[in-house]
């Protein structure tokens, strides 16, 4: 490992894209015998040797002597020593910037969750921000001790359009961001590198590398929540379109144009399906402001019919932007997450039944996976993208 001349933090000796593709593989895959890493990435076992000596040596990955596995192909049968990334090796910070609140996670390369710190924020004016992530960033590294030293960078997740190579936001509707620079001040005072990344397409790499989507040859996520979001993988890679701005399902115009969305535009999906838009339309019937979405879905639960018909709106919006997502793209597996999927049995009759009706022939065989999220999963996400980063040496040219 090697630290860069211009900027802290630790970096993997990983020179060229064969190494690049064999320790991505090892990570995401491991334990895994050095016959079945080449048989996976089509590369020689002389490659998989070459790449693998200095990982070995330098301890970023380790040959597992006591549990040994069976090679799989040709070799099937024959006992190897598991190659596996040593996940503390190094070490990643994540954070999730909210509206009022920023969260942040201090993993190792697997992206499993070693400490966690919250703080409330009382604005999401930038400076306000930055200065609670850098001190959510302090406390993790405090808590890390002596292990900070291993820390190869900083993965902050923002809501809204991200242009994560120069680490400005440009368009964060939730946040009432437009063109902030939130990389070089973190960058100036953390002495770390940073990487800014959309909230959703971070939560998309860490499903791609560690979880629903590993073996998956395309999958999508859908978040409802604050948001309604959309993460893609597709042919080989998380989808960042050309401009940095893809999967905005929220912004699909799908719902009435009477409704009014935060980004100021009228019919987007979020305007009627966000929790905030169900909240609102809840107390608005209601005529009791001090609601929360807690309490609106005790409200449908027990028969309110202005209650059930908001999470109804929200259920066949959402629903049919699902239908569009599997039209346009043909994934695999849909995985609808989120904090709103506390509330999912009042969403889902509507989503389920707004999906069928739109989704076109094959495309309607993608499976829906359900899964609840807490903000420390979106804070792991965040370090998830910053991992990528590190294993494709990309970080260091941002």
């Amino acid at each position: 490992m090697t630290i860069s001349d211009s900027e802290a933090g630790v970096r993997l000796a990983l020179r060229t894209p064969a190494s690049v593709d064999i320790f991505t593989r090892i990570l995401t895959h491991g334990p895994i015998g050095r016959i079945d890493v080449g048989r996976q990435t089509g590369l020689s076992q002389a490659a998989v040797t070459k790449a693998v000596a200095p990982l070995l040596a330098e301890g970023i990955v380790t040959a597992d002597a006591e549990r040994p596995v069976r090679a799989t192909g040709p070799a099937a049968g024959r006992p190897v020593q598991p190659l596996r990334v040593v996940p503390d090796a190094l070490l990643v910070l994540g954070i999730k910037v909210n509206v009022d609140e920023v969260i942040g996670v201090a993993t190792g390369m697997t992206a499993k969750v070693r400490w966690s710190a919250h703080r409330t924020i009382a604005d999401s004016r930038p400076e306000t921000v930055v200065d609670t992530v850098c001190a959510v960033a302090a406390e993790l590294i405090a808590l890390l001790g002596a292990d900070a030293g291993r820390l190869a960078g900083v993965g902050v997740a923002v809501s809204g359009d991200v242009d994560s190579a120069s680490g400005v936001v440009r368009d964060s509707p939730l946040l009432g961001w437009h063109g902030v620079d939130l990389a070089a001040p973190l960058r100036a005072r953390l002495g770390l590198p940073v990487l800014i990344d959309n909230d959703v397409r971070a939560l998309t790499i860490a499903e791609h590398w560690f979880g629903a989507g590993i073996d998956s040859g395309s999958f999508a996520i859908v978040t409802i929540g604050s948001g309604i979001g959309c993460g893609l993988y597709l042919n080989g890679d998380v989808v960042s379109g050309s401009h940095g701005v893809a999967g905005e399902l929220g912004h699909l115009p799908l719902a009435s144009m009477e409704a009014v969305c935060v980004c100021g535009r009228r019919g987007c999906v979020e305007a009627v399906a966000s929790s905030g838009a169900v909240l609102r339309a809840v107390r608005d019937a209601a005529g009791a402001p001090q609601l929360t979405i807690g309490d609106a879905a005790r409200l449908a639960r027990s028969g309110d019919e202005a209650a059930i018909a908001a999470f109804d709106r929200a259920g066949r919006a959402i629903g049919a932007a699902l239908a569009v997502v599997a039209n346009l793209t043909g994934p695999d597996t849909v995985l609808v997450a989120g904090e709103g999927m506390q509330e999912f049995e009042l969403y889902e009759r509507c989503i389920r039944e707004e999906f069928t009706a739109h989704a076109f022939g094959a495309a309607a065989d993608c499976v829906l996976i359900t899964r609840a999220h807490t903000f420390d999963d979106w804070a792991r996400g965040a370090a998830a993208s910053l991992i990528r980063a590190v294993v494709r040496q990309e970080l260091h040219r941002i």
